[in-house]
């Protein structure tokens, strides 16, 4: 028998282990059946040839092919991923008219020799069947050069949560290829622009990271901005004004819908930010011509005041253990960036090129801060190091704001208004530069956030 029929053999028996899969938690209000997954066994011979290496930046995407899973919701779960993969902008998946296979069988091995002719490197087949009330979908991962199968799972869940299962695969593919954590299985939170100018309406919505599945999380009777998600769970904060009062800074939690305001400030409060653990929530409240910075502790409401200046300190933003906090000032003369530790103190200034520096964002890997740049030639979007250093722009236009994090630490979302238009769109980039696209919304939109993996959550 060889290891290409070893490797068929052991996933029959493996199948029907569904006490070996993990529950993941449900992304939806409404109650889904629990999604779990378990590997499809891969001989020890087989090795991963497959890999994009992206630390110099100078790479091209690889040639991949995504064939149509066969069975119930197979072509849509397929298309998920495929989409997913060449927006990343790491993949290239060939037009389904150069498949020399056009329906590969799921338990055989593909035609090598001829997926290699038409220039692929990677193919992904799959299968989504009945499993009783629910659906089994199973992927698996080739080697086109190798002949090999690099990875393998299956997935056991509700009908409803199939192009979810697009995404989780995804994420396996890409993380298995590229060796840098997934962000497909992810939601963004985003305020949904409508109106004139003169008279905008803002409400906070939610969509998958794709742009699909599109909800509304307030109704637009009172303006919202700068939304951030919680690292760990499913909550939101935002700062919220009604015509005539103080914005108010805000919680919500999104599977219940639970809204809570944050303290009792008697002043305005803006820019609100999670705490790594998402016990805690900074934020910056202004006093007079100035702004300081505050942590509240969400369960006992206990404040402790972090800045005490008579300028104007705001945009705070954790590193990933908590221990120190980025932030904007205008305490030297212009907008710029300080680091402090979390307990409070002076800050030390990061930011010393040309122009002003301002919205910044610790990514998740810790490794690099990212930032709004206005200059007399517009807006940039940029990076550098925690220290200060290797400071790069990523993106530049006519107005480029609100950086945030993909949980892998690897793309930023941004809102951009080109100018001659009414209202700003969502981007993302990467960040090597390279891979830069639009995000779709049903309208204009800005100031998006990130969720963490739905995979992670407990």
């Amino acid at each position: 028998m060889t290891q290409t029929d070893r490797t068929f053999s052991n996933t029959a028996g493996l199948a029907n282990s569904a006490g070996m899969g993990r529950a993941l938690a449900s992304p939806t209000r409404r109650r889904l059946l629990a999604l779990s997954g378990a590997a499809l066994l891969v001989p020890a011979a087989a090795k991963a040839e497959l890999v994009i290496d992206l630390r110099g930046g100078s790479f091209q995407p690889m040639p991949i092919a995504v064939a149509d899973f066969g069975g119930e919701s197979g072509v849509l779960v397929s298309g998920v991923i495929s989409n997913n993969l060449k927006r990343s902008g790491y993949f290239n998946p060939i037009d389904k008219s150069r498949h020399p296979e056009k329906n590969p069988p799921f338990d055989a091995a593909p035609q090598f020799d001829a997926w290699k002719a038409a220039g692929v490197q990677a193919l992904v087949t799959g299968r989504v069947s009945r499993d009783g009330g629910r659906i089994k979908a199973e992927f698996r991962l080739w080697d086109v050069a190798t002949g090999t199968q690099t990875d393998g799972q299956q997935y056991f869940t509700d009908p409803n949560n199939a192009r979810r299962v697009g995404h989780i695969i995804s994420d396996a593919v890409y993380t298995k290829v590229t060796g840098v954590g997934g962000f497909f299985d992810t939601r963004v939170v985003f305020v949904d622009e409508s109106g004139t100018k003169e008279n905008r309406r803002k409400r906070l919505a939610i969509m998958d990271q794709d742009g699909a599945n599109v909800r509304y999380l307030t109704n637009g009777d009172v303006s919202v901005v700068t939304p951030r998600y919680s690292p760990v769970s499913q909550e939101v904060t935002y700062m919220s004004q009604r015509l005539g009062e103080q914005p108010r800074v805000h919680v919500l939690n999104i599977e219940t819908g639970q809204r809570q305001i944050v303290g009792n400030f008697p002043d305005m409060t803006s820019s609100p930010r999670f705490s790594p653990n998402g016990g805690k929530i900074v934020l910056s409240l202004q006093q007079g011509g100035n702004a300081n910075l505050y942590a509240m502790d969400i369960g006992s409401r206990t404040t402790t005041r972090l800045t005490s200046t008579g300028a104007i300190d705001t945009s705070p933003s954790y590193s990933p253990d908590g221990t120190q906090i980025v932030f904007e000032s205008d305490r030297g003369g212009s907008q710029q960036l300080y680091l402090m530790g979390a307990g409070g103190g002076e800050g030390k200034r990061l930011s010393f090129g040309q122009g002003s520096y301002s919205q910044p964002s610790w990514s998740p890997r810790g490794d690099l801060i990212a930032f709004t740049k206005r200059t007399s030639g517009g807006f940039g979007i940029g990076v550098m190091r925690p220290d200060g250093s290797g400071e790069r722009l990523l993106t530049e236009g006519f107005h480029n704001e609100a950086p945030n994090w993909a949980p892998n630490g690897q793309y930023l979302m941004f809102f951009r208004d080109p100018g001659g238009q009414s209202g700003g769109k969502l981007y993302m980039v990467d960040i090597t530069g390279r891979v830069e696209l639009p995000v779709p919304t049903p309208a204009f939109a800005s100031d998006p956030t990130w969720s963490p993996l739905l995979t992670a959550a407990r």
